[in-house]
């Protein structure tokens, strides 16, 4: 959503109501992941995507028609033989969407610049919004019904803003947003009125909006700049470190985020705590002094994909050196070395294509990297 907070800040700044389509929840193979986001202005104009162009026009009217109620509405599209290429998604999946009136007792102007701070400073926050609920849900101390469309704005080192109409309910929502922002997921989750894990009463769309993942690559060599140049395709916030300073330089790498002169275990031992499941480690100096060091120092870290460059033989040489240092039989299958997918590559741009698709690969956990034609099955993970 972040991309379109601009337009409805402009919009409403010159006084046009706006509604907002979110993407909810999927299943099958759909276009866009839950928190895909499409704005509609009162008269008509459209930032954002919540389909691909699939089922657009069908959700600029469903906007339309939030608009002129005031009231925000549920709605799903699937795929239809008849209506393959009318309103139906002609991928074969379906979508739901939220799609709301911005205002009370939704989202606000306050929470939409609150929303849009927290997100240019790049520091972690979590939007929960309430998708139904039960008319009798609310809190008898303050008599505000927990509605429909009401938000809340989640981060780990502030009191929330806003609130989902019962302390109870705030709390939980609260429990579960910080971990979500911890796991960078985005969920549908539901509760009783008071926030009871086990009830149904409350649907609540927990939408996280994590800093960007992080890729840390050692090693100022040619293959860098290519991984580096991909990575940021990806969105990965990229750091370079070479304990060299001749080599590492803006000059050389200026595509990357940052640029670090120090040895690779010295830095991770600084970020190590920082390094979370979402991050990577790439190390593509093919250097024992450089290798063993930094692979026994990111294995102390929770960093999700810890990849190594070299050769069978170089790999099989520094196995034999991790474990000489202590690294178990666990340790080293977290290690990806060689690093990268069986795709052929050879020049540093297809190398750094084989090893970001292996990243995606091990961070989808249900898919394996071998070619759709020779899978069965939904291409797409079953969505929320």
């Amino acid at each position: 959503m972040q991309e379109i907070l601009g337009d409805i800040e402009r919009w409403r700044s010159i006084g046009r109501r706006v509604a907002l389509a979110r993407v909810i929840g999927t299943q099958g193979s759909a276009p866009r992941e839950p928190g895909a986001a499409m704005a509609v202005s009162e008269d008509g104009e459209v930032a954002g995507s919540v389909s691909g162009g699939c089922v657009e026009t069908a959700v600029v009217t469903e906007a339309l028609d939030a608009l002129a109620t005031g009231r925000p509405r549920l709605a799903t599209f699937g795929y239809s033989d008849d209506e393959a290429f009318a309103v139906g998604l002609t991928c074969g999946g379906t979508i739901r969407l939220f799609v709301e009136p911005l205002g009370p007792p939704g989202m606000d102007q306050g929470t939409v610049e609150a929303l849009r701070g927290h997100l240019e400073a790049h520091r972690p926050v979590a939007l929960a919004t309430v998708i139904e609920a039960d008319t009798c849900a609310g809190s008898a101390a303050d008599d505000r019904p927990t509605a429909p469309g009401t938000t809340m704005l989640v981060t780990p080192d502030a009191d929330s803003l806003g609130s989902l109409g019962d302390p109870g309910l705030d709390d939980a929502v609260r429990r579960d947003a910080l971990g979500h922002l911890d796991a960078g997921t985005t969920a549908l989750r539901r509760y009783g009125p008071h926030g009871e894990a086990t009830g149904q009463d409350i649907a609540v769309f927990v939408e996280s909006f994590a800093p960007p993942s992080r890729m840390v690559i050692f090693g100022a060599v040619d293959f860098t700049a290519a991984l580096a140049r991909v990575a940021k395709v990806l969105g990965y916030r990229v750091t370079v470190c070479d304990a060299r300073p001749v080599f590492a330089t803006p000059a050389r790498f200026p595509m990357a985020d940052e640029i670090v002169v120090d040895w690779p275990d010295r830095h991770l031992a600084t970020i190590g705590p920082e390094l979370r499941e979402r991050d990577a480690v790439c190390l593509l100096t093919h250097d024992p002094k450089f290798d063993v060091p930094a692979v026994v120092a990111a294995l102390g870290t929770r960093v999700g994909y810890i990849g190594v460059m070299g050769s069978r033989r170089t790999a099989a040489d520094r196995e034999k050196r991790l474990r000489a240092a202590g690294v178990d039989d666990a340790g080293l299958a977290r290690v990806m070395a060689p690093i990268g997918l069986d795709i052929g590559a050879r020049t540093p741009e297809e190398t750094a294509i084989s090893i970001c698709a292996e990243i995606v690969a091990l961070h989808s956990r249900n898919h394996t990297g071998v070619p759709l034609r020779a899978t069965d099955g939904p291409i797409h993970d079953a969505g929320s």
